[in-house]
């Protein structure tokens, strides 16, 4: 007993603090470093600087740290905008100048591709830059109340915690929402369900009649008395904003007050496109990027009329009409079915008869199931987080399989026989995470006869340590 009292009162190892020169940055943002053969990775430090450091995690060959200290400031070191930056979560890399982080993140994209999928492109395309402060157009924000304090919190995550960061504003939102922060948490603290709303998300849509359409959900846990419809709905129109409530999953997601408020939409002039959507359907968070890395991918692309293009992950055909105006005609697919509805109704809105679309498990495609779709001139993929491996892999048996389809349809003509079968002359692969990327770019390069023609990151998310990538993907002859 007397031992086991002993080791309670045994005070904790404070890690000692030790030094560092840091030489890159990781996909979190933070420094990297090595010392004394471990990988140390260091939160709130940059590239080329000299640090002081102390680990609040220690794992046999690496540790994650806090700077203590800069030592040596790097040039490109800058002071955050934000006041809130270093507590709140949304932003990890407001301290590094904006070009720089650009910068990183292709660094990041060629080390993945090489070090992942062990190639290297032909050409590295020039990054696509955008607005670097109040693009955010979507967004989910945590709502906490606090007891003790009688205060209400609405804002994102504090950095590596569960907590709420205390904050009044958001210099990356858009700042018709940015300014709604602080008027909320007066709202939320007046209703009587204020500890049962964990969660807004918030999304904006393109201006009409000269007023910004902001739609507000509220995910709330308990009923709202007649007292707390009031506040709401008085909230809403002093604001000039939309709610819409959830209650249980997103199938209960639906307007509360206006009922007829107006739709949510985005436009893509270059093309003479117009898009509606639903504050929780999937859209680009930011719009002007969302127009450049589109026309780059046109561009890559290159659709003719006459070609048979496919658009796999194709949400809300974001890609899939812009490829349809060329004339191709084009099959759009994705996995979820209230998607592919939003994007047949915006082909019919946009006068496009030249698609097609379907529900798709893009996560379980065999060779088979993709011979059955038929023969495709190009690709364009755009996965999540997760990348396109089975589709990638189903590559492999591709030829073979289709030629087996078509010689079965052509079994009662003996004179006719299969044409030659190739796989896709192209591939654009639009992606949001580098290291799948990097992994299907390997299969594709090392497995399946393409050349990595070109690749590049796209600046969708300033201040974060997100990256944005595409990649041109070119069948060798």
């Amino acid at each position: 007993m007397a031992r086991h009292a002993r080791n309670r009162n045994k005070l904790p190892v404070i890690p000692e603090i030790k030094h560092a020169t840091i030489e890159s940055l990781d996909q979190e943002g933070r420094g990297v470093a090595h010392v004394d053969g471990k990988t140390i990775f260091i939160d709130g430090a940059l590239p080329n600087e000299e640090v002081t450091y102390q680990a609040i995690r220690i794992k046999p060959s690496y540790e994650v740290a806090n700077v203590v200290e800069v030592l040596t400031p790097s040039n490109q070191r800058v002071t955050p905008k934000c006041p809130h930056f270093g507590l709140c979560g949304g932003c990890k890399l407001q301290h590094l100048d904006a070009n720089a982080q650009v910068a990183a993140k292709q660094l990041l994209l060629e080390n993945d591709l090489w070090h992942i999928g062990k190639v290297k492109p032909e050409n590295m395309l020039p990054p696509l830059y955008g607005p670097t402060w109040g693009y955010r157009h979507k967004a989910r924000l945590s709502v906490k109340y606090v007891d003790k304090k009688e205060r209400v919190l609405v804002g994102f995550n504090e950095k590596a915690t569960r907590y709420v960061a205390v904050m009044n504003s958001c210099e990356v939102l858009v700042p018709e929402v940015s300014a709604l922060i602080e008027p909320l948490q007066n709202m939320i603290i007046q209703l009587s369900i204020r500890d049962k709303l964990p969660q807004i998300e918030l999304a904006v849509g393109e201006p009409l009649n000269n007023q910004t359409v902001i739609v507000l959900i509220l995910r709330i846990m308990d009923a709202l008395t007649a007292e707390d419809e009031a506040h709401i709905k008085t909230f809403a129109d002093t604001h000039q904003v939309q709610v819409w409530t959830q209650t249980k999953g997103p199938e209960t997601i639906k307007p509360f007050y206006p009922l007829n408020g107006a739709q949510l939409q985005y436009s893509l002039p270059a093309f003479n496109l117009t898009y509606p959507f639903k504050p929780n359907e999937f859209t680009q968070v930011n719009p002007q990027i969302n127009q450049a890395m589109i026309n780059l991918a046109m561009q890559l692309l290159a659709p003719k009329q006459g070609e048979i293009i496919a658009d796999f992950f194709c949400g809300i055909g974001n890609f899939t009409l812009p490829i349809a105006r060329s004339g191709a005609q084009v099959l759009g697919l994705e996995g979820l079915a209230n998607l592919v509805d939003r994007a047949n109704e915006s082909a019919v809105l946009n006068q496009i008869t030249n698609t097609t679309f379907g529900v798709a498990d893009l996560f379980k495609m065999t060779p088979e199931a993709l011979a059955e779709l038929g023969r495709f001139d190009k690709w364009l993929i755009d996965p999540p987080r997760d990348g396109a491996f089975e589709l990638i892999k189903s590559l492999a048996d591709f030829p073979k399989k289709l030629a087996e389809v078509e010689e079965g349809a052509l079994q009662a003509n003996t004179s006719a026989a299969p044409s030659p079968v190739e796989n896709p002359r192209s591939i654009v692969y639009v992606s949001c995470n580098p290291a799948t990327l990097a992994r299907d770019a390997g299969v594709l390069v090392n497995e399946k006869g393409y050349r990595l023609s070109a690749a590049g990151v796209i600046n969708m998310f300033p201040h974060t340590a997100h990256v944005e990538s595409i990649a041109l993907f070119e069948l060798i002859k």
